[in-house]
């Protein structure tokens, strides 16, 4: 039995988020919460023939209380979309308050749960998350989550020509760093099976990689930014975290943690200087088992975008803590 929420069920990102769950069988209860549209929104999907039993909340009458009691994992896309011109940063002020809400509640209500940050800028939510659970004294780093599993899925396909997989996701690129422009970093050279990339090619395969979600927003010409792919790559990471917590052995997806709390951390804390980084972590039955270090193997091209993915993420890391602790009043 296996309680899943989704927080910002009503958006871009939670509607299909919250589709793909419904139809998994993994799940036997799925609990949807919105400040709009939510109790429709589950009403569509509970028509839906798959076992899990369906509810949709609103703040109202205890909305977000009964939405996260009982909860296994909460995954978390709350948020307004990027817009044309607006960065990842832009978002923050609006996210940051939203994010810390949403968790002030876990922490509350559900403080056992897995949770699974998506909304942006994930480099700074997953450190006021942290915060948040702390000051609560509730914090478990193997049950914190970023999602950056988006650029994972980006590299598998965007590398499919060279990889000659049917299936791109039978192609493995770790993805490492953070979620946001420079601070994404793909290890083409660790990528499996082995990836011969012209060196003329290699640059805009990186930066196809980093600013993948600028093309969706470019696309949609405003209308939104990259909704369906994340909303498909939150899935597949909750999925895996439930097969592992289950039992699976061996799954093994880059995730954006607190490295000081997972196995295996500390080595990587202490390449980067970083309290908080994304690494292939494997996963199991109480979260993140273990923090894989990929840094040692890297080569000449992938150690310089390194150094810039460490002075953008530590940046992100102290606004987040910041802002959890000297939040703006409204």
């Amino acid at each position: 039995m296996v309680k899943a929420v989704v927080l910002g069920a009503s958006g871009g990102i939670g509607q299909p988020l919250s589709l793909l769950l419904k139809a998994s069988p993994l799940f036997s209860e799925l609990a949807l919460y919105d400040v709009v549209n939510t109790p429709g929104v589950a009403a569509d999907l509970s028509h839906i023939s798959s076992p899990a039993k369906i509810t949709g909340y609103l703040p109202k009458d205890d909305g977000l209380k009964n939405t996260l009691t009982g909860a296994d994992i909460v995954v978390i896309p709350a948020g307004i979309p990027r817009k044309p011109g607006m960065t990842r940063d832009d978002l923050f002020k609006i996210n940051a308050g939203i994010v810390k809400g949403l968790i002030e509640g876990c922490a509350q209500y559900c403080p056992k749960a897995f949770i699974l940050v998506i909304s942006n800028p994930v480099n700074s939510t997953v450190p006021i998350s942290a915060e948040v659970l702390k000051a609560a004294g509730v914090f478990d780093a193997k049950r914190l989550f970023g999602v950056t599993t988006l650029d994972v899925v980006r590299a598998e396909t965007f590398v499919q020509e060279y990889s000659g997989k049917k299936n791109p996701s039978e192609a493995t690129v770790p993805v490492i760093g953070g979620h946001s422009g420079e601070t994404i970093v793909p290890l083409f050279s660790q990528a499996t099976p082995k990836l011969d990339i012209p060196k003329e090619k290699y640059q805009d395969l990186v930066k196809r990689v980093q600013f993948g979600g600028d093309e969706v927003v470019q696309a949609k010409d405003g209308a939104g930014s990259a909704t369906l792919s994340m909303a498909y790559a939150g899935f597949r990471f909750a999925e895996k975290l439930i097969k592992a917590a289950n039992g699976e052995k061996g799954i093994i997806e880059p995730t954006y943690i607190y490295l000081d709390g997972v196995a295996g951390g500390d080595e990587i804390k202490k390449h980067t200087g970083l309290d908080y980084f994304s690494v292939p972590v494997e996963l199991g039955p109480n979260g993140a088992e273990k923090a894989i270090n990929p840094l040692t193997n890297v080569d000449a091209q992938e150690e310089e975008l390194l150094k810039a993915a460490y002075a953008g993420l530590k940046g992100n890391i102290e606004k987040g803590i910041e802002f959890a602790h000297n939040t703006p009043q409204k």
